[in-house]
């Protein structure tokens, strides 16, 4: 993971508002969110294992992702670029449960936070520059 500079740190925003904007340059609500916080993710490759998060959190009311329409209010935290690495093929542990199918869809990452090359940090602070021109 590493952390990045930006104008949005600290700036309170609509939260309609904020994810209309976002949505726009290809975000999308990160899995974690829960009612009084989240983030925007973007994927920077086409693997999708490189990832520029924008977290953020409820100031006012609270986040419901199906809602077009609230009072709600979010502040921003601090973006950062991740990176997920993916064990590639079949998973030799997997083990066939009845409800298994149903629960255990995703394998888990091999490296939550891997290595991250200059290129994708780059392309997430130039993704960033136009997610702050956007609420400029």
């Amino acid at each position: 993971m590493i952390p990045l500079q930006s104008e949005l740190t600290g700036k309170e925003f609509d939260f309609i508002h904020s994810k209309n904007e976002l949505f726009r340059l290809d975000f999308s609500f990160g899995g974690n969110w829960d009612y009084d916080h989240g983030s925007f993710d973007k994927f920077l490759d086409s693997e999708q294992k490189v990832w520029l998060r924008i977290p953020f959190r409820m100031t006012q009311g609270e986040m419901d992702a199906e809602v077009q329409d609230t009072e709600a209010r979010i502040v921003f935290k601090q973006p950062f670029v991740l990176k997920h690495l993916y064990q590639e093929g079949l998973d030799e542990e997997a083990r066939f449960t009845a409800m298994g199918g149903f629960v255990n869809q995703f394998q888990d990452p091999v490296d939550k936070d891997a290595d991250i090359e200059q290129i994708w940090v780059e392309e997430a602070r130039a993704v960033l520059e136009q997610a702050e021109r956007l609420f400029s």
